[in-house]
Parts: C-alpha cells; sequence; structure tokens
C-alpha cells in the first residue's frame, strides 16, 4: 500500500513542524520527509531524532519534487517564506501552514503558493523545539482549516485527508473567525499570564510573592514559559482582533470590580463561571468522540499514575484520555476519560476498591 503522499517537505522544524513530521514517518503518510530551516542546529537534531529523512539548510530545485508543503515557521516569517518557495513550488503540489493567525498569512498564501489551505492545529506546549516534538501532540487535536472562496477543490480534500490521516479532527472556518476567536482563547491568555507575572516581578514583596505562589498560580501563567520571541510574534500578527479582546476583558473587570460591592451578586457570577469551565469537555466532545469523565484524587507521590493505570489495566477497562487537574503538596487530582459509562462505572469500582478518593 502506498503512502498517502510522496515528498512531503516541513518549513521550519519546530514543535509543530517536528510533530507533524513524526506524524507523517510513524503513520507511513509520506514516502520521504524533507525538512528546511534556517538554524543549522536544528536541522542536525531532526536528522538525529529521526523526524526527517533529509534536512536542507537552503531552498532549491529539491522543493519543486514535493507533493505536499508545510509551512511551520514563526507565524510572522510565514508570508515572506511562502513567497520564496512560490517559484521552485510544483504547480501541483498541496500547500498548508500551521500558524496561529490566518487572515494576513491566508490573504497572502493562498495568492502566492499553489493549491494553499491555512490550517492551524490547536495543540502546543510550553516547552519549544524539535526535540520535544511527538505525534502524539497531534492525537485528537482540532484542527482549524481556513477555506476561502480562492481555495481550490484539491487544497480542500486533500488537506483534510492530511489532518484525518494524523489524527486530528478538521473544522472550517473563515480566517477572519478563526483570528477573533482564537485571539480570546490563546492569545489573551497569554498576555494575562504575562501581565500577572509583571505584577509580582515589580512588587517590592516580590521575593514573598513567589515563595507563596501555589499550584493555581503556577497554572494560570504556565503559558507564560514559552518562546517568548515565538509568542510576540503570535500576538502581534493578531493585534486588531487581540485589542477588541482586551476591550471586552477590561469591562468585563470593571462589572467584577463592582460585583465586589454584591457578594450575593459576585456569587452569582463564581457560580456561572464555575459551569462554563466545567462544561468546557461538553464542547469538546460535541467535536470528539463521547467521552465519560472521572476524577480521582491521588496522594502526590511518585507513581500514582502508574499504579491507577496498572489497576484499571488488570480490570480490562481501557483508559481513553488523561489529565492532571491539579497538583499540590500532599494531593492532586486526576481526570480519566472512558470510551462508555459502562467502562466508567467499572473504573469507579476498581479505583474505590483500591483505595483511591472519588468526589
Amino acid at each position: 500500500m502506498r503512502p498517502l503522499f510522496g515528498k512531503v517537505g516541513i518549513f521550519g522544524v519546530g514543535l509543530l513542524g517536528g510533530s507533524v513530521a513524526l506524524g507523517l514517518k510513524e503513520r507511513f503518510l509520506a514516502e520521504e520527509v524533507h525538512a528546511y530551516d534556517q538554524d543549522p542546529e536544528a536541522l542536525e537534531k531532526a536528522l538525529f531524532l529521526g523526524v526527517a529523512d533529509r534536512v536542507h539548510p537552503t531552498l532549491g530545485p529539491w522543493v519543486g519534487e514535493l507533493q505536499l508543503g508545510i509551512l511551520a515557521a514563526p507565524v510572522g516569517a510565514l508570508v515572506e517564506l511562502g513567497k520564496a518557495l512560490a517559484p521552485l513550488a510544483n504547480p501541483e503540489s498541496l500547500w498548508t501552514d500551521v500558524g496561529s493567525v490566518k487572515g494576513r498569512v491566508v490573504a497572502a498564501l493562498e495568492a502566492t503558493l499553489p493549491h494553499f489551505l491555512g490550517g492551524h492545529p490547536m495543540a502546543g506546549s510550553e516547552r519549544a523545539g524539535v526535540e520535544n516534538a511527538h505525534a502524539g501532540l497531534l492525537q485528537n487535536a482540532i484542527w482549524v482549516l481556513t477555506p476561502t472562496e480562492r481555495t481550490s477543490p484539491k487544497a480542500q480534500e486533500g488537506i483534510r485527508r492530511l489532518v484525518e490521516a494524523l489524527g486530528g479532527y478538521p473544522l472550517e472556518i473563515s480566517p477572519e473567525l478563526h483570528d477573533q476567536l482564537v485571539a480570546r482563547i490563546s492569545h489573551l491568555p497569554y498576555l494575562l499570564a504575562v501581565a500577572l507575572n509583571r505584577l509580582v516581578a515589580r512588587s517590592p514583596h516580590r521575593d514573598l510573592l513567589m515563595f507563596l505562589a501555589a499550584g493555581g498560580f503556577r497554572d494560570l501563567t504556565r503559558v507564560a514559559s514559552g518562546s517568548p520571541r515565538m509568542s510576540r510574534d503570535m500576538v502581534v500578527e493578531n493585534k486588531e482582533a487581540l485589542k477588541e479582546a482586551i476591550e471586552e476583558l477590561r469591562a468585563v473587570l470593571l462589572e467584577l470590580e463592582d460585583l465586589l460591592e454584591e457578594p450575593e451578586a459576585l456569587l452569582q457570577a463564581a457560580e456561572a463561571a464555575k459551569r462554563t469551565r466545567d462544561s468546557l469537555p461538553i464542547v469538546r466532545r460535541s467535536l470528539l468522540p463521547e467521552m465519560h469523565d472521572l476524577v480521582v484524587q491521588v496522594p502526590d507521590r511518585p507513581g500514582e499514575i502508574a499504579r491507577i493505570a496498572t489497576a484499571l489495566g488488570e480490570a480490562g477497562v481501557n483508559i481513553k484520555d488523561i489529565e492532571v487537574l491539579t497538583i499540590r503538596e500532599e494531593a492532586g487530582a486526576i481526570r480519566l476519560g472512558f470510551a462508555s459509562r459502562e467502562e466508567r462505572e467499572r473504573a469507579r469500582e476498581v479505583l474505590a476498591q483500591a483505595g483511591y478518593r472519588l468526589p
């Protein structure tokens, strides 16, 4: 059986580009994976880690041999990269990108590259670099595709097949709507994380605040640990939509400030926020296969997740999804997802008998 694609090029060998490349190789979706990057060290790592079959420090005739090209460079460099690739690209080749901003990028690249369809896998990590890439990063990820009137049927069909073959779930929306939504769920939280850390850093009680900061603060500000340069480029590229989101947030914060004088109204706002946060898995289930969740309280000591997995495995219960919710000094919690209600209830019995607390 032949792979889905012949030669595939990954342009930008970082976390996402490397993860896509590994997904292509592990699922045998490409005959040969080529990687391009301006950083020789990144190419050396990609070759050593088996991320790519061949690496290229410069663009050249090899680009014309590609059946598929995936642009995974920092979002601020995508347009210029696409313009450099266009004269070398095979007219029948497919092209996409993985950038987190779509409006300007799609407008420029669909007029430049053949059969281009913008894309954005909703997956990532605060750990950057190809050394942290893994194919599982894309498994079950929502992968936004942003077709326009200019998108060719060949591009829509081919890139959609790519996403599904990599284990993602394609979701088609316009580039403009993508940028508005991502500004609120991704770019604004990043700026909030930066703001909270600046608040701590500028305080005369900085050292004490750092000492007192608990898991909640660390969880809320985790995204600030990512690459500052890449994150800067991301939010600047989406600055118009982000400015609108900031204005909305400013209004909400002023509203909450007023509610400090109205405890009952503040309680209602907090309860509504809890319902929204607790409903996030339901939003996910509307797009992904249905999951049945079980939250387990666990002691904060080595090997607890392995013990839980072993106990369930020995009982013939298959875990479909797992998420660490909180970890404190004494205890924490994890969320386990199961394919059926029956498996979840069986897991509840097994873990209760093993001595775990189930809220």
